[in-house]
């Protein structure tokens, strides 16, 4: 039995076994006894829950499998065999009697147990280690995910417009949203700002549509002349022309700050706010790591941690578009607000695109677009002095780098530091966010560093129907190199997020990415396998790598993270044990309740 060691031993009854008979005031006073020794439940604050098949899974290498957790307040108390658990609050000899008595009395039980089913699971609260919550909330109120064809990202403006008779009424009114990958359409082209005026329900109308990788916006002839004149180039972006030297209508990396799209309200804040922190909640995370929060964002999540409106744990990553050092636009904040729950000590830079609009920065150029190789978004002296400041101020740096340029490019930087700087890199922990596609070298470069890789395993199945077309044969043996950049990691650690909304909020389907590398439909294109299989994690790396190692990527590996005594009591329930059930099982599995801070914050106890 693991026990909190904050907590105080039950100190011996000074009653003897007739002292029933005393009288109410007596049995009050020895009530006073049991809690002042701390043996009394603070009701409803402490109560266990139990697993009688052993399935509580807590991520603790000491004491990795156990049948009960037991929290009182806010914290986890002890992890313990139901034998152990009951020889704790049901002592045999008399004076635990009296406080069995005592507390039944009084309180009805002296401990509150729930019973999982036998099929179900506790697991430590998950965590996603690279997600975008903002975002997330605007792409809802526009979501072209599903759309398989350029038609249906047409149908799906046009029904939102029809849906929406403010808008309908106003063509003035902006349309925005998000999710439109071309590379599942017919076409594989990118889309025009002709395609919009094809249809008179769009024509004239100012739209701009995100892709879903969030590094190329597609928007109208409406606004194209709202913006009017363009720059000839755009450093750290592109403007798409067609072969006459005219803007078609989409904007790659930088170039998308030329879209004057309107500001957000504090209103829409906080629909988009509130929208993904319920649906967060209802698939069990307890955590996230919001890897790019403009200073606008950071104030709305201040003034919500101040009035105990966030629900969950929220470590922010600070972001401005600028070359220029912007730290001082930003509040640094650990464990701030009513409950404690935001922290602001981690800044993001993006040193490259995305590799499905070709925006990844590659060593050569693309296997499929001989022309290119991809945008850095800013140039290696510009991030260099960044990361060098950032570093001096006592920020944590966590740099977007997707194509083996970037990552080279920012590994430098990070080793350069490092050996003439002096960096500390447990202090640091610096952190590379996707580490996606990366030379031999420096896949080894990057663990023997101390680097934390920050990945996203429904991107290699969301990208393995494309990558391989991009990149060609032999570029492709070091993407999406999870289990490579696991073995190689010094502290054996590999942080696991989605990149929502680029990806599903659900956990489990990256769990499931992880442990399958396969498409949720279960096929891949090596076939039932599963793509570079590999390069798979086992179920027990991916569930630490989503509790453990993200939150050791964020200094809370103390705190969080796994199901140890003194520990913060976030966990969740799962109802079958997807630690052991088929793999075609996983995405099945739906949350019974998600704890964070011992109280419910989604679904019901068992």
């Amino acid at each position: 039995m693991s026990k909190d060691p904050k907590e105080k031993a039950a100190g011996p009854s000074p009653f003897p076994r007739g002292i029933f008979s005393a009288g109410v005031a007596l049995q009050l006073l020895a009530l006073f006894c049991l809690w002042i020794s701390g043996r009394i439940p603070l009701s409803p604050d402490e109560y266990s829950i139990c697993s009688k098949s052993g399935s509580i899974y807590t991520v603790d290498e000491t004491n990795p499998q156990v049948e009960c957790i037991s929290i009182r307040g806010s914290r986890i108390s002890y992890t313990e065999s139901f034998q152990e658990l009951q020889e704790r609050t049901r002592r045999k000899n008399p004076a635990s009697r009296l406080q069995n008595w005592l507390m039944s009395r009084f309180f009805g039980s002296p401990i509150r147990i729930s019973y999982i089913a036998s099929d179900a699971i506790v697991v430590p609260g998950l965590a996603d280690a690279h997600a975008h919550i903002m975002n997330n909330g605007f792409k809802m109120q526009l979501n072209l995910d599903s759309c398989k064809s350029l038609a249906d990202v047409i149908d799906g403006v046009k029904a939102y417009i029809q849906s929406h008779p403010d808008i309908h009424n106003n063509s003035s009114r902006w349309i925005q949203g998000g999710g439109w990958d071309q590379t599942k359409w017919l076409e594989k082209r990118f889309p025009t700002a002709a395609d919009f005026d094809a249809d008179p329900l769009l024509e004239g109308r100012p739209i701009a549509l995100q892709r879903v990788d969030g590094h190329a916006s597609w928007v109208s002839n409406r606004v194209l002349q709202i913006i009017g004149n363009l720059p000839a180039d755009v450093e750290g972006g592109s403007i798409i022309r067609d072969s006459s030297g005219a803007p078609t209508g989409v904007f790659l990396d930088n170039a998308m700050s030329l879209i004057p799209a309107p500001e957000w309200t504090d209103e829409q804040m906080a629909v988009f706010f509130d929208t993904t922190m319920k649906v967060a909640l209802s698939y069990g995370l307890t955590s996230i790591h919001d890897a790019g929060s403009s200073p606008m964002m950071i104030q709305f999540m201040k003034s919500h941690a101040e009035t105990g409106k966030i629900p969950m744990r929220l470590y922010v990553m600070g972001h401005v578009s600028s070359d220029e050092y912007w730290g001082s636009q930003i509040p640094r904040l650990v464990n701030y607000g009513k409950h404690r729950r935001l922290t602001i000590r981690s800044v993001k830079l993006v040193a490259d695109g995305a590799l499905g609009s070709w925006g990844a920065a590659l060593l050569e150029p693309y296997s499929d677009k001989p022309d290119a190789s991809g945008i850095m978004r800013s140039t290696p002296k510009a991030i260099s002095d960044l990361v060098n400041q950032f570093w001096k101020d006592g920020w944590q740096v966590n740099i977007h780098c997707i194509g083996d340029r970037a990552n080279h490019v920012v590994l430098d930087i990070f080793e350069d530091l490092l050996k003439v700087g002096n960096a500390n890199i447990t202090e640091w922990r610096p952190r590379i966010e996707h580490a996606q596609i990366m030379t031999a070298e420096d896949l080894e470069r990057t663990g023997r560093l101390g680097i934390i890789a920050s990945v996203q395993p429904t991107h290699a199945t969301s990208d393995m129907w494309y990558a391989e077309t991009r990149l060609g044969p032999n570029r492709i043996e070091g993407a999406y190199a999870y289990r490579t950049l696991l073995n190689g990691s010094q502290k054996h650690i590999l942080p696991l997020g989605s990149d929502f909304p680029v990806e599903g909020v659900n956990p489990l389907l990256g769990f499931y990415a992880a442990v399958s590398r396969l498409s949720v439909d279960g096929t891949s294109p090596h076939g039932g396998e599963g793509w570079y299989s590999s390069e798979a994690l086992t179920r027990a790396q991916v569930l630490k790598g989503m509790t453990l190692d993200a939150a050791y990527a964020s200094f809370t590996e103390h705190e969080i993270g796994s199901l140890t005594p003194g520990k913060k009591a976030d966990f969740v329930v799962l109802d079958r044990n997807i630690m052991r059930v088929p793999m075609e099982e996983i995405l099945g599995t739906k949350v019974v309740v998600t704890v964070v801070d011992g109280k419910v914050a989604y679904g019901a106890m068992p």
